[in-house]
């Protein structure tokens, strides 16, 4: 998204937001690897619209951190990938291995990609409630079903939250430490038994639930107004600055 701040970003309605970010990524993504340009601007646009939004860089910087399984599960194969036949490589100097010009371009094309799609997703869900996310979805006629089980989903994860503090605070009273690989057993055991206790109130919510009548659909969501002329503009100004990027920088 471009440069926004934080009260010009409360005032924005959320399918805007959404609609924003679903079209930044789908520019990023397809753009080639070897445009470093564009991917320089890319990065130049996520930074400064944090920066303005008054999002943390310390919870960028942790959200990021998702990436990385993947980016070094991409690296570890880089060397076992078909060397350049024109391009060459580098030698490792590890039994004959070599990596390929080809495949360090695909991990920049992975990072790249993946630091851009963390980045512009923290700063959508930073800058905007979960439910107000869940009306915008809803209002741009995204699949109730879908809905419920992702409202459910973020709910509950608090709900386990409580249960493993809880678990971690009976263990810490008896002296537990669970530092040592011999600890595993019971640490597994403890996570069994979050998961046997998360099943249960699950199944103690939904029957409070049923009691109240629900079956299992969403209540019809009013109808929605239509967009500003705030949220018209900047969507318009965000497409066209990354088209603008994506077209014009090598």
């Amino acid at each position: 998204m471009i440069p926004l701040n934080s009260r010009f970003s409360a005032r924005l309605d959320a399918r805007t937001k959404l609609i924003a970010v679903c079209a930044a990524l789908i520019i990023c993504v397809s753009t080639p690897a070897p445009k470093y340009a564009a991917f320089g601007a890319y990065f130049l646009v996520l930074v400064s619209a944090v920066a303005l939004s008054g999002v943390s860089f310390r919870i960028l910087a942790r959200r990021l951190l998702v990436a990385l399984p993947m980016v070094l599960l991409c690296a570890a194969f880089i060397p076992f990938l078909h060397p350049d036949s024109v391009g060459g490589g580098y030698s490792l100097g590890i039994g004959g291995l070599r990596v390929s010009n080809s495949g360090l371009l695909v991990l920049w094309n992975i990072t790249a990609k993946a630091v851009l799609g963390v980045g512009l997703v923290t700063l959508l869900t930073e800058t905007t409630p979960f439910p107000l996310l869940l009306r915008g979805l809803e209002q741009l006629r995204c699949p109730r079903i879908f809905l419920l089980l992702l409202g459910f989903c973020h709910r509950f994860l608090f709900v386990l939250r409580d249960e493993a503090l809880r678990m971690k605070r009976a263990a810490d009273a008896r002296g537990f430490q669970g530092r040592w690989l011999w600890h595993a057993p019971v640490i597994g055991r403890m996570i069994g038994s979050l998961f046997l206790r998360g099943y249960e109130r699950g199944e103690r919510v939904y029957l409070a639930m049923a009691s109240r009548g629900f079956n299992g659909g969403m209540p019809a969501a009013e109808t929605p107004a239509a967009l500003a002329r705030t949220d018209r503009v900047f969507l318009a100004c965000t497409l066209t600055v990354f088209l603008a990027l994506r077209v014009a920088l090598p």
